[in-house]
C-alpha cells in the first residue's frame, strides 16, 4: 500500500458515507455536493473493490466490508485528528482545547477532581471531558488509546504504551458498621463464605488474579459498573467489597460502612496516566501530562502530612 497516493480526504468521505448511508446526507456533512459526494464514493469503491454501500429497497445498507470499515474508519479519522491538531508551542493560559480521558469513577474521584481545580487555576480556556473506560480496554487498547488523550488506569492491566505514573494505592475490604459476623478482623474463610459486591469490570487483573491465586473464589451476589456504589450494596448487608484504600476513606463516612485490612498482603496498585505514542512530542499533551504528574506527587506529599 503507497500511501503517498492516497487522498486523505477520502477518510473524510468514508466516515461521512459510512455512518450517514446516504450519499446526499454525507456529502451536507462535510460540505461537498452530490456529484462530488458520489464521485468520492466511486473511488472509495474502486479502491476497496466492493460496493460499500448497496441498495436495499429505497435505502442503503453497509456491506460486509463497509461494516467492518465503520469501525476502523472512526478511529482513523480520530487518530488523524489529533496528529495533525499536534502543537509545537502551547501555552495553557491562553490556549482553548478539550482533552478527553478515559477513567473509572474511581480514578476521576480521587485523582480527577484534583487534576480539573489544577486546570482550572492555570488554563482557564482548557476542559476535561472524562469518559468511562470501556471494557474492551485490554483487546483493543490501541484504537482506544488513539481517539483520545490518555486513560487512567493502574500498572498491571495494559502494557507497551508509554505512561507517567500519578501516585500510588492499596487494596482494602469494605463491610457494613454494624456487620454481625465481623469483628475487626477478617480471615480468608471470611472472604470465602461471606457474599461479596463486585465491581463488574474485568480489568481489575493484579487483584482479581492474586485472589485466584490464594484460592479464593468470591461467592458474587451483587455486581456494579461503579467503584462508588460498592459501599451502598454493602451497608446493612452481610456482603463485603474490595476497594481502593483512597476511595474506601472518601466513602465511609457517606455509606455505614468500616474498612478492615486483607488477611493477607495485598498488591500494590499504582495509577498512571497513559497515551498513544502519537501524542508523545505534542505540546500541549506535554503539557496535559506534566500537569498529571504534578497533581499526582501532591496527591502523595498529602499523604505525608
Amino acid at each position: 500500500m503507497n500511501l503517498a497516493r492516497l487522498d486523505l480526504n477520502l477518510v473524510v468521505a468514508l466516515r461521512a458515507l459510512l455512518e450517514e448511508r446516504n450519499v446526499t446526507r454525507a456529502g451536507q456533512r462535510i460540505g461537498l455536493s452530490q456529484p462530488a459526494m458520489s464521485a468520492a464514493l466511486a473511488r472509495l469503491r474502486r479502491h476497496f473493490d466492493d460496493d460499500l454501500l448497496a441498495r436495499v429497497g429505497g435505502h442503503y445498507e453497509l456491506t460486509a466490508l463497509g461494516q467492518v470499515l465503520l469501525d476502523r474508519t472512526a478511529s482513523a479519522y480520530d487518530l488523524l485528528e489529533r496528529l495533525f491538531s499536534s502543537q509545537a508551542h502551547f501555552d495553557p493560559a491562553k490556549e482553548e482545547r478539550e482533552f478527553r480521558l478515559l477513567a473509572s469513577d474511581y480514578a476521576v474521584s480521587v485523582f480527577g477532581t484534583r487534576l480539573a481545580r489544577r486546570v482550572h487555576e492555570e488554563a482557564p480556556g482548557i476542559r476535561l471531558r472524562f469518559t468511562q473506560t470501556p471494557p474492551t480496554v485490554i483487546d483493543d487498547t490501541a484504537t482506544l488509546l488513539s481517539a483520545t488523550d490518555g486513560l487512567l488506569m493502574p500498572h498491571g492491566v495494559i502494557s507497551d504504551f508509554p505512561a507517567t505514573d500519578l501516585y500510588d494505592d492499596r487494596w482494602v475490604f469494605l463491610a457494613a458498621r454494624d456487620h454481625p459476623g465481623l469483628e475487626d478482623r477478617l480471615t480468608r474463610d471470611d472472604l470465602a463464605e461471606l457474599p461479596w459486591v463486585t465491581y463488574q469490570r474485568t480489568y481489575d487483573a493484579p487483584a482479581v488474579r492474586q485472589l485466584g491465586m490464594l484460592g479464593i473464589e468470591p461467592r458474587v451476589e451483587v455486581s456494579v459498573d461503579s467503584f462508588q456504589l460498592l459501599p451502598l450494596m454493602i451497608a446493612d448487608t452481610r456482603r463485603i467489597a474490595l476497594v481502593q484504600a483512597r476511595l474506601a476513606r472518601m466513602m465511609a463516612p457517606i455509606a455505614a460502612v468500616r474498612v478492615l485490612e486483607p488477611p493477607y498482603e495485598a498488591v500494590p496498585l499504582r495509577e498512571a496516566l497513559w497515551w498513544h505514542p502519537v501524542h508523545t512530542h505534542d505540546a500541549a499533551h506535554i503539557w496535559l501530562r506534566e500537569t498529571a504528574a504534578r497533581v499526582g506527587a501532591q496527591l502523595s506529599r498529602a499523604d505525608e502530612e
